[in-house]
């Protein structure tokens, strides 16, 4: 009998029993609400049936998983309408992706453009659905809000980025940030103006040029891929204002559980002062210790 490299079970695509998932969100110590919010979802084909005269029924109703879809929201700053324009977009963003063109691994590999589009097209209907209620809120209040989601679709993945909030994958020993931050500080360190030191010390750190409700929105939108191997971390910046990239790699390496990671990460900005809502989603493979690469 054979036995199958590390490369033949990177190859597998995992059940959904193996998938080791998790998210949690705490509005800090400072903050008396959380405008935070998480959406960890599977996608499956589902056949709802309402009578049948087969009398053993039909067997499975619900497909395997065609996806994964990671999101997280933070709502921007002391906006009164900060939690709901989160929730909001958030809800906006599932309802759009499940009622659209189906997205499955066959699609997100041939027709990667068109999945590409079915992304962005969700993020700009979140969008449209925050300024209608603003347009429609008598005192005009906007309810911004960034927006960050990782979709996978073997053997593909799918992050998206509005804002300041990021996703991160560790694999094969290296951390690599999958997003950018779109905030006036990092336009400037990008433009060569301002040392990425300096931009840590900027007061523009945390001025977004682009969010959803905002006047702008470019949503970002990254293709990579997905193995075993390695975690995918979520999370609002009230992590990121408190624990380094680095300490973040150090959690990941070490992650055999992905509800105690998140624990172990969202206690540590706790520690630090938990100056802001604080949201961390992590997902990985369990079996073997492979680690989600999406």
């Amino acid at each position: 009998m054979s036995t199958a490299t590390q490369d033949d079970i990177a190859l597998h695509r995992p059940t959904v029993a193996e998938v080791d998932v998790f998210g949690l969100t705490h509005p800090g110590l400072v903050r008396r609400t959380n405008a935070d919010h998480f959406l960890v979802a599977i996608l499956h084909r589902t056949l709802r049936v309402h009578v049948t005269s087969l009398g053993g029924g039909i067997g499975p109703q619900e497909s395997e998983s065609r996806g994964f879809l990671l999101l997280v929201a933070d709502g921007v700053g002391g906006m009164a309408g900060a939690a709901e324009g989160s929730a909001r977009a958030v809800t906006s963003v599932a309802q759009h992706l499940l009622h659209a063109t189906e997205i499955c691994s066959q699609l997100a590999s041939a027709q990667e453009s068109v999945a590409v589009e079915t992304f962005r097209e969700a993020v700009t209907q979140a969008h449209r659905t925050l300024l209608a209620d603003a347009a429609a809120d008598e005192e005009g209040r906007a309810n911004a809000t960034t927006l960050t989601m990782f979709a996978s679709f073997w053997p593909r993945a799918f992050v998206v980025n509005v804002g300041d909030s990021r996703a991160y994958r560790y694999r094969d020993g290296a951390l690599e940030r999958l997003t950018t931050d779109q905030t006036f500080a990092q336009m400037m360190v990008q433009a060569g103006a301002l040392s990425p030191a300096g931009a840590e010390k900027s007061q523009l750190k945390h001025m977004l040029w682009s969010a959803l409700g905002s006047q702008e929105v470019v949503p970002d939108v990254l293709v990579t891929d997905v193995t075993r191997r390695g975690v995918v971390l979520l999370c609002t910046d009230g992590l990121t204002n408190h624990v380094s990239d680095d300490e973040i790699k150090a959690h990941l390496a070490s992650c055999t559980s992905a509800e105690e990671t998140c624990h172990k990460l969202v206690d540590l900005a706790l520690e630090r002062g938990g100056q802001d809502n604080v949201t961390v989603v992590i997902a990985r493979v369990r079996n073997n210790e492979h680690r989600i690469s999406d």
